[in-house]
């Protein structure tokens, strides 16, 4: 029989071990009072006062005119936190009320218009399949990789994930963007699970398409990219969600770091391993001696003071992800304590433990440009927070543990 390597084990000191269960703790305990009181909508960003603003699971994304909106692709990262606080807790009502939420969330599987469904379905279904066996979440999960995968447009020069509306439509299918990088676990599943290995090569073929178009020569990334159909060559690099087309926005940078580490480990392709650790330290580099980056590593005057605690969360799950598969020990030891100080210095200084804010992680950035959630809790912030604290408390729980990559 072939030999499967084992997981890595690292110490973790006592002090930093007892401060993430703790905020695990207070996370479940939040969770558990505002999940009564929000009926059949979503968490979404909180607002000033700290409440959380929501949104029903069923507004998808689409054009409105020439207006595009991105719909509620923050719903299955609350199904997340549910399963986050079952596995902490051992209490039955969080696995409950994650089943009776993914219904609402199920609908979401079939919707044609956006790379979104990979977020959706990544945080739910599938740690929801994996924390109970239940086929049902599977079933939910192959059906939205479906969709997903059908996104793919083929060029000349290559193929790529259309991120934005209907496949159909000239717009979006010219169009991508580095988020969908982290959409791309939901196809790697979809392949592992079904055995069918068209959901990797679809993921593998927007990997190495984005690598080509989406970095710059300081290995810094452009938010979006419009490509050329006719020969796949970038027409141009442009930004919805930072300060310009041509700044870095930390956000992008930090799903680059996510979306080739996981990349790495799916194809064992040593080139998307080097993306992830450039990408991690351009990022590292810009970020000094802060635990929180601003949205915008380039934002001037005033927008320079706004930070992104989201972008540091999904970093921090990112490099301790990266510290279980890389296959240089003493390389691993490095990223995995870079993620583990990062993650408790946001449990340190960015975690609301206050009654009256009620998202996880405060000063998160939605959206500068668009004035939507500047200095706020972020759900997808909060879950990619929680999955990291999951990885060092609960390895092989939520997520996979992974042994390192053998090329």
């Amino acid at each position: 029989m072939p030999h499967t390597p084992t997981p890595r084990s690292f110490d973790l000191d006592a002090d930093t071990r007892a401060l993430f269960s703790q905020t695990l703790d207070r996370t479940a305990q939040k969770v558990a009072e505002d999940e009564p009181a929000l009926g059949v909508e979503f968490p979404h960003v909180t607002a000033p006062d700290g409440s959380w603003i929501t949104v029903p699971a069923s507004v998808s994304a689409g054009y409105t005119g020439d207006a595009w909106s991105h719909g509620n692709w923050l719903c299955g990262f609350w199904v997340g936190l549910l399963l986050a606080s079952y596995l902490q807790t051992g209490d039955a009502r969080f696995l409950t009320w994650a089943r009776e939420r993914m219904r609402l969330v199920a609908q979401r599987a079939d919707d044609p218009n956006t790379h979104d469904i990979g977020f959706i379905f990544d945080s739910s279904a599938i740690p929801g399949y994996l924390v109970t066996g239940d086929a049902w979440f599977a079933g939910i999960a192959k059906q939205a990789a479906d969709r997903l995968r059908a996104r793919l447009v083929t060029t000349p020069a290559g193929a790529y994930i259309a991120s934005w509306g209907p496949i159909s439509d000239p717009r979006g299918r010219c169009s991508s963007a580095i988020d969908t990088m982290a959409n791309l676990p939901l196809l790697y599943w979809a392949s592992h699970y079904t055995d069918d290995a068209s959901y990797r090569l679809a993921a593998d073929a927007h990997a190495a398409m984005t690598a080509r178009a989406f970095f710059r020569n300081d290995d810094s990334t452009y938010h979006a990219v419009q490509y050329d159909i006719a020969t796949g060559e970038r027409v141009r690099g442009y930004t919805f969600q930072g300060a310009g087309d041509e700044t870095a926005w930390s956000r992008g940078q930090a799903w680059a770091i996510y979306g080739y580490t996981r990349s790495a480990l799916e194809t064992r392709n040593p080139a998307y391993l080097e993306l992830a650790e450039r990408s991690a330290r351009y990022y590292l580099q810009r970020l000094g001696d802060r635990v929180i980056p601003p949205y915008d590593f380039d934002a001037t005057g005033e927008d320079a003071k706004i930070r992104d605690t989201a972008a540091a969360a999904i970093v921090s799950s990112a490099l301790i992800e990266l510290g279980q598969l890389h296959p240089d020990a003493s390389k691993a030891q490095e990223w995995h304590a870079l993620g583990v100080d990062m993650l408790a210095g946001l449990c340190r200084e960015g975690f609301a433990n206050e009654d009256s804010h009620r998202g996880l992680l405060r000063e998160g950035c939605y959206s500068r440009p668009h004035g939507e959630g500047v200095v706020s809790a972020t759900m997808f912030g909060d879950f990619y927070f929680v999955e990291a604290l999951c990885r060092v408390l609960h390895p092989g729980r939520f997520r996979l543990a992974n042994a390192p990559i053998a090329f």
